[in-house]
């Protein structure tokens, strides 16, 4: 994932802790539009999500913040 995609990742992650605390889920689809606008990217972040990470549908933002941070 480019740095760009990956700091938008970290935003919606700190937003969604913010409103609704430290607890809540998300899951790959809240760092997309309800448009098909980047399939690459998509599946891009779903083979990360899915294959890579083996997380479930929804896992809270405050691990997802960590993976992404640990990122190289």
């Amino acid at each position: 994932m480019d740095l760009i995609f990956k700091q938008k990742m970290i935003t919606i992650c700190n937003d969604k802790i913010a409103n609704k605390g430290i607890n809540v889920g998300l899951s790959f689809y809240a760092f997309f539009s309800n448009k098909n606008d980047t399939p690459d990217l998509l599946l891009e972040v779903a083979e990360w999500w899915i294959k890579t990470n083996k997380l479930d549908h929804f896992e809270k933002a405050i691990k997802i913040k960590k993976l992404v941070e640990d990122l190289n």
